[in-house]
C-alpha cells in the first residue's frame, strides 16, 4: 500500500506540473489565484419508482455509489411527500456522494481513462452542458462501466449523475480546464 504522504494523483501532478501554466498563458492571468481549479465531483443515484416499491433499493445504490466513489455515500430521502407517486416524507429515493482533494481526481481519471471508454458506442460527452458559472454536468446511463462494480452481483443496472464543480468564472475557461484533463468532448 502506498503511503498517504508521498502520493499524489496522477491528474493533480499533472494540473500543477502543466495544465496550470497552460491555463495562464490561455486566458492572460495575472494572479495565480485567477486560474481556475476543481473545486469538487458530486455524484448521485436515483432510484426512483424502484425505490418506492422497495425500500432495499436505495440501500443498494449506496453500496455501489460508495464502491465507485471510494467514500461512503450518504442515503438521499424526500423532502415532502407526494401522493401520485407514492411517495411519502423521509422515503429513501437515492444516494449521493462529494468528492474532494485526491479522491476527487483519482475518480475522475478513472472516469476519463477507464469507465468513459467501456461506454457502448460512446462518441464523446456533450461541450454543452455547462451551467454559465463553470460547472459541468453529465450523466451515465450504466454503473457498471466502472470496474470495481462486479457484474455477476448487481440487483440492478443504475444511471449516475455527475456533476464536475470548478472555481472557473464561466464556461470558456471551465471547459478549458477540462479539455486539458483530456475530458472527451464531442463539440
Amino acid at each position: 500500500m502506498l503511503d498517504n504522504a508521498t502520493y499524489t494523483p496522477r491528474l493533480k501532478a499533472d494540473y500543477t506540473a502543466r495544465i496550470r501554466a497552460a491555463l495562464k498563458e490561455e486566458f492572460g492571468y495575472k494572479n495565480d489565484m485567477q486560474i481556475p481549479r476543481l473545486d469538487k465531483i458530486v455524484l448521485n443515484i436515483g432510484c426512483g419508482s424502484e425505490a418506492v416499491r422497495d425500500s432495499k433499493k436505495a440501500k443498494s445504490a449506496q453500496e455501489d455509489l460508495s464502491t465507485i466513489a471510494g467514500q461512503k455515500a450518504v442515503v438521499t430521502k424526500a423532502k415532502k411527500s407526494i401522493a401520485g407517486f407514492r411517495v411519502r416524507e423521509e422515503m429513501p429515493l437515492g444516494a449521493k456522494v462529494t468528492l474532494r482533494g485526491d479522491r476527487m481526481y483519482e475518480f475522475l481519471d478513472r472516469l476519463i481513462t477507464v469507465a468513459m471508454p467501456r461506454i457502448r458506442d460512446f462518441r464523446g460527452v456533450s461541450g454543452k452542458s455547462f451551467d454559465g458559472r463553470g460547472n459541468y454536468a453529465t450523466g451515465l446511463k450504466e454503473h457498471i462501466v466502472f470496474p470495481e462494480i462486479n457484474f455477476d452481483k448487481i440487483d440492478e443496472n443504475w444511471g449516475m449523475d455527475i456533476v464536475i464543480c470548478t472555481t472557473a468564472n464561466n464556461d470558456a475557461e471551465a471547459k478549458a480546464l477540462l479539455k486539458h484533463f483530456n475530458m472527451p468532448f464531442n463539440s
